[in-house]
């Protein structure tokens, strides 16, 4: 007996067969070593094959030399089946090709790798769509839709994944090369395997809609037209590899029209489903109220529309050929709802918010109600829709019986419920094994299945004897060895499987020791374990979110397609480093790589629905890995650049002149650590602080040098006056002096009362995006004995640069978590639109109105940090007021502060540049002005498009009459 290649050996076969990269670094295996799941295998080697031919010869290989093979699509499995011990093959990458599209015939051939929304937005014109539309579908593929019998909420109109495929060519276990569709001629033995077990598939099979769990074999039998292809699906890649695929498209309804119904708990909402079947909805979905909650919690009221009273809701969808009619037949379905609580959401804006919120339940329950780590693992199972609010009223009993929670949401027209529940992982499985055997024994006993559409992965293969009899689970075993005769398709996958508390990640991570001087990570217990382990891997950073304007997340991956420079991807090599099994600890040279092309724009922080602060992590490595050690240049240089500016200002003319030569700016740029293509910022002539706008308005005295705040800030009384605050920023101060000259006389045209405050206010903000965390702390100390008094007493602060406004906001309390006047600042800063649009706790004056822009037309960049710790919305309405024309930009601008300057990052910052920036700019009509008030976003624009930008209080200023 041969024994197995050793991972180099193995590589170098792959290298020498394969077109595509071949990756077995400790990096790489890290980043595919889990996917969505509870799970954590590590592979040997990670395959990113160019096309069929090369996925045909990256699993011959594989085959050759023993090795097990794991397909992988977006990698969003929650059941752990796109993680594997041998070669792990990403068809993403490059095998993302939409080959042919037959309008007439309404089908689409694909590759493997295909996006869903990619597939949507090309037919969605021709008024057609792929049927089903799983919540993870703007970075599914549909080769993991295919492996999984992807659902969504859809599918009670279109069915699942195996009712919406006509052929697949594949490649099975004994490499065989066929089409699989209606024949079972091409498997040797299948059919004959079929008729011996008639009696058994016909009962125990396809008994209800979401019956996933096993192998379906109810699609090979004779009356269902033995369906080669429809069987495929859903077999998790353990019999044969999608090369390519030809799968059905529907029509899209001309009218839809969205309702939310209210019921006082989440079972009164399960009985509901089957009277509103009746009227042939298109979905109907449920969504427990604490969900909804978070949503609020972690972005305010605003981006949640009004709901009707309920502890949970329905959403149901119906389409119709025309308006008229889907008014009438949710009018009907609404009579038979069960309640009065209704809401009929006729914007399609206030309804895509809604479903954006349920496609985030995954996310979204990676906590519970009471800030607990949540899981999956039961979050899949599925009873025929008349038993579903039994089962959920025999779950609840079953999570009291446990003492644990969770918050189901789902396809209640389905009876397919997904929750997390806060099963006690951290320190081993055997919660979890007992909860799974019991839920198991609920689930079976009102006839229903341990999956749903997740397939059963890791997570439940176990738990198939539980479901099916003796003779289902060896017909499965039969399946298998015709299909896969040597077993390196996907092994310990629904035959053999894998104990289901095995390979468990979340018990190998244990807490990680606090740093000295380290960031607080309160939202996470004090523990950067637990908030690296936010990521559930649902890998909504992986989708089109930026360049389809939809959000800020992810700006690298984006630009590079690669999972290296993903937030999931980051996460994934920071548990690694935690468990130390594969990365050596969060100083290795592999964490650094991982982290090197976050821009830490923060934008995770906002867009995903797991909470991840990508950018908190990165200043927390940073700071643990040069602490009392000699950084790089760049650190020194644009990591201090407030206090360069300070020193500048003594002269900033002079400064001006001698770094004018080109030949001294390429010499000052290279030593400081900064790409060349980059040049040094001109210095103003004199900074903000003494203006006369400054010094006409400055502060009495510096409050923390008199006995007295209120006296010395002038506030007595100051709650019948429109008094504010004007912080103006290092930068501001000075590279832009005009800026913050501009925000006095808007803010005094609306009738506030500005104070300008005194001594050095510095946010650190360099320091801790370079992790230089005591420097940033010493100054924020600073910023509060100037600030804080003004906080304290209830006087807005008004910032004026977004990113530092952002530090005020969100990193302040995590460097100072325990002053008092730390969370009074983080209370009380607001931009200026915030201000103007009544958002601060005083207003502008009675009927004070923003000056007129209906002659502008602008293309925005907000700042990433203000998008996502301040949101935009202020700034949005505000200009709408004034009657801007406005295009936004979405995402990072791509020099992201200090990141973009340094050497290694220019090629990736234009490239982040082009996600949405720098087509905008091209697009825009002559005339149009650049708004940005981040100096970043002005700096990119000046630099890569030749375009000078302006500030939000500039554009109204010149306006003031």
């Amino acid at each position: 007996m041969t024994s197995p290649p050793t991972r180099s050996d193995l590589t170098a076969e792959l290298v020498a067969a394969v077109d595509g990269e071949v990756d077995s670094s400790a990096r790489r295996r890290a980043e595919y070593s889990t996917d969505a799941s509870n799970y954590r295998v590590v592979p040997e080697v990670v395959v990113f094959p160019l096309d069929a031919d090369d996925l045909v010869a990256a699993i011959a290989t594989s085959r050759a030399a023993g090795s097990p093979i794991t397909m992988r699509g977006g990698g969003t499995s929650i059941a752990g089946n796109s993680i594997g011990p041998g070669v792990v093959i990403d068809t993403s990458r490059h095998m993302n090709r939409i080959l042919d599209v037959d309008l007439e015939a309404k089908t689409a051939r694909v590759q493997p790798g295909v996006v869903l929304t990619d597939l949507q937005k090309l037919v969605g014109p021709a008024g057609l769509r792929f049927g089903p539309d799983p919540s993870t579908s703007s970075r599914a593929t549909l080769g993991g839709m295919l492996g999984n019998n992807a659902c969504g909420p859809h599918a009670v109109a279109y069915g699942k994944t195996a009712q919406n495929v006509q052929s697949i060519s594949v490649l099975d276990g004994a490499g065989r090369r066929y089409e699989a569709a209606d024949s079972l001629s091409v498997v040797p033995g299948l059919d004959e395997l079929v008729a011996a077990n008639l009696a058994m598939i016909r009962t125990e099979f396809g008994r209800f809609g979401r019956q996933v769990s096993g192998y379906s074999l109810e699609h090979l039998l004779p009356e269902h037209g033995h369906s080669l292809a429809r069987f495929l699906v859903g077999t998790e890649g353990t019999l044969a590899t999608t090369l390519e695929a030809t799968v059905n498209l529907v029509d899209v309804a001309p009218a839809r029209l969205m309702a939310a119904f209210g019921y006082d708990d989440m079972p009164a909402a399960a009985d509901a489903v089957v009277p509103m079947l009746a009227h042939s909805p298109d979905a109907v979905e449920g969504l427990d109220a604490r969900l909804v909650e978070k949503v609020r919690r972690a972005k305010g009221a605003s981006p949640v529309p009004d709901l009707p009273p309920g502890a949970g809701w329905l959403f149901v969808e119906i389409g119709a050929a025309t308006e008229a009619e889907a008014e009438a037949r949710m009018a009907a379905l609404a009579a038979d709802a069960g309640t009065r609580s209704v809401r009929i959401v006729r914007d399609p804006i206030e309804a895509a918010r809604l479903w954006g919120i349920r496609a985030d339940g995954a996310g979204l329950g990676g906590r519970t109600s009471k800030n607990k780590e949540a899981w999956p693992g039961w979050e899949d199972a599925a009873v025929p829709p008349e038993k579903l609010g039994t089962y959920l009223r025999e779950l609840d009993k079953l999570m009291e019986k446990y003492g644990v929670e969770g918050e189901p949401f789902g396809h209640f027209g389905d009876g397919c419920i997904h929750l997390r529940i806060d099963i006690p992982l951290q320190e081993d499985g055997r919660v979890l094994r007992a909860f799974m055997e019991d839920g198991a024994a609920l689930v079976t006993s009102l006839g229903g299945s341990l999956s749903g559409e997740h397939g059963d992965g890791r997570a439940r293969g176990e738990l198939l004897k539980v479901m099916y009899s003796a003779a289902a689970i060896d017909a499965f075993g039969q399946v298998k060895a015709l299909f896969d005769p040597s077993g390196n398709l996907n092994p310990g996958i629904i035959v053999d499987p894998a104990p289901l508390d095995a390979n468990l990640r979340r018990p190998a991570a244990k807490k990680t020791a606090p740093s000295a001087g380290g960031l607080a990570f309160a939202h996470d217990h004090g523990d950067l374990t637990e908030a690296v382990h936010r990521c559930t891997g649902v890998g909504k950073c992986r989708s089109d979110a930026v360049t389809s304007g939809t959000g800020f997340m992810c700006p690298s991956f984006a630009a590079t397609g690669d999972e290296k420079d993903v937030t999931r991807g980051r996460a994934r090599v920071l548990q690694d480093a935690i468990n130390g099994t594969l990365v050596g600890g969060l100083t290795a040279p592999e964490v650094r790589e991982s982290l090197d092309l976050c821009l830490s724009c923060k934008a995770c922080s906002s867009d995903c629905p797991s909470g991840i602060d990508m950018a908190a992590y990165k200043a927390e490595v940073l700071h643990r890995t040069y602490k009392g050690k000699r950084r790089p240049m760049a650190h020194y240089s644009v990591g201090w650049l407030p206090r360069w500016l300070k020193v500048v200002g003594v002269a900033p003319r002079v400064v001006n002149a001698l770094a004018s030569p080109k030949w001294i700016q390429r010499a000052l740029v290279s030593g400081a650590g900064m790409d060349t293509r980059r040049s040094l910022p001109t210095f103003a002539a004199q900074p903000f602080r003494r203006s006369i706008a400054a010094k006409t308005r400055a502060a009495k005295d510096n409050p923390a040098n008199s006995a007295d705040a209120g006296v010395a800030l002038g506030i007595e009384g100051h709650s019948e006056r429109r008094r504010v605050v004007l912080w103006a920023d290092s930068f501001t101060d000075g590279l832009d002096p005009q800026i913050p000259t501009a925000m006095v006389a808007v803010l005094e045209d609306a009738g506030f009362e500005v104070i300008v405050s005194a001594g050095d206010a510095c946010c650190g903000v360099t320091w801790i995006s370079t992790g230089q965390l005591d420097a940033a702390r010493k100054r924020l100390n600073g910023l509060l004995e100037v600030l804080g008094p003004y906080a304290v007493n209830g006087i807005p602060i008004i910032g004026v640069e977004p990113s530092c406004m952002g530090v005020l906001r969100g990193d302040l309390t995590e460097l100072l978590p325990d002053d008092p006047r730390a969370h009074a600042v983080a209370n009380g800063t607001y931009s200026l639109a915030e201000v103007l649009t009544g958002r601060a706790p005083v207003k502008p004056a009675n009927r004070w109105q923003p000056p007129r822009l209906d002659d502008v037309t602008a293309v925005v960049q907000p700042h990433c940090h203000q998008y996502s710790v301040m949101g935009y919305a202020a700034d949005r309405d505000l200009l709408a007021r004034a009657g801007a024309t406005v295009t936004e930009a979405s995402g990072c601008c791509g020099l992201a502060g200090n990141w973009g300057t340094e050497k290694g990052h220019y090629d990736v910052s234009v490239k982040v540049a082009e996600n949405s920036l720098l087509p905008r700019l091209r697009e825009a009509p002559e005339g149009a002005i650049y708004l940005a008030d981040g100096v970043s976003c002005r700096t990119q624009g000046s630099d890569l498009a030749g375009v000078n930008g302006r500030h939000l209080a500039e554009l109204l200023a010149e306006r003031i009459l």
